[in-house]
């Protein structure tokens, strides 16, 4: 097996195609919606995904920060070499979609202040560390990929919650954040993705996890209500109004701590996420 040339494919697809469930959902909010214009809106961005899949072209100009996580059985292993091969996989993919060109310039502090300018090469957007996270069937080894775009990085938020001992009281905050970042995105619908869990690392990585493992087709009870409460505020596909704010909902909550806080981590994907694909080895 090119392990090298399907991560590469596997980045081009993430980029390109569009899930079933996500179809689905599209497609049902668009026979649904009352709003003319927001109708006429969800319309265009199911032709979008269409022409982007038939063609292979980018789903959008942001083509995103690569995000990994293994899923390991414990009768799998992971060695440096797969690593090394994950890495020039996506490095070939960046290179090949092409993906824009977004790599910074420099030293630790030159990369922040952005002062020696761009790489004219795609494959050095370098992947987020990876997370590992358990299979229960011992003979998985699954390798996910997420393209995250910088739009809903910056309406993103991972903060506490004092939880008085009330979920109601937790998933509300995290509702009353994403309500006011969606009508700053502009690429309504989303699909706002959460994660709760005991510090800010977990919870960022449970928010991750939700949208590699969440299905719009089988929504938890949870994932549901956030769903209508979102869908209520009347933003709608692109901000013009509408009962499609949100396509669906993906929520993954981890373990808990004995203490007043939960750390909860939302980010408020844009009408082309979540980007992702998986490759079985």
């Amino acid at each position: 097996m090119d392990i090298v040339q399907k991560v590469s494919d596997s980045i081009i697809k993430a980029s390109t195609n569009l899930s079933d469930d996500k179809r689905n959902a599209l497609k049902l909010a668009i026979e649904n919606e009352t709003n003319e214009n927001a109708s006429w809106a969800l319309t265009q961005i199911l032709k979008n995904y269409e022409v982007a899949e038939k063609t292979k072209f980018p789903l959008c100009d942001d083509t995103g920060i690569p995000h990994v996580i293994i899923e390991l059985g414990s009768g799998r292993e992971i060695t440096s070499d797969l690593i090394s091969q994950i890495n020039e996989g996506i490095y070939q993919g960046l290179n090949r979609l092409p993906a824009r060109p977004m790599a910074v310039k420099g030293n630790r502090i030159e990369r922040i202040e952005q002062s020696k300018g761009l790489y004219d090469d795609p494959g050095l957007m370098k992947p987020a560390s990876f997370l590992i996270d358990n299979a229960e069937n011992p003979d998985t080894l699954n390798i996910h990929f997420l393209l995250q775009g910088g739009g809903p990085e910056i309406r993103a938020k991972t903060y506490r919650v004092y939880h008085k001992r009330s979920f109601d009281n937790v998933i509300c905050q995290a509702i009353e954040w994403l309500e006011e970042s969606l009508k700053l995105l502009g690429c309504t619908p989303s699909i706002p993705a959460i994660g709760i869990g005991r510090t800010h690392y977990e919870a960022s990585s449970l928010m991750l996890k939700s949208m590699i493992y969440g299905n719009l087709s089988n929504p938890s009870d949870e994932e549901i209500f956030v769903t209508q409460k979102l869908n209520q505020t009347n933003i709608g596909p692109l901000g013009l109004g509408g009962n499609t704010t949100v396509l669906g909902t993906f929520i993954e909550i981890g373990n808990q701590r004995a203490s007043g806080v939960r750390i909860v981590s939302v980010r408020p994907s844009c009408f082309v996420e979540p980007r992702k694909a998986t490759l079985r080895l």
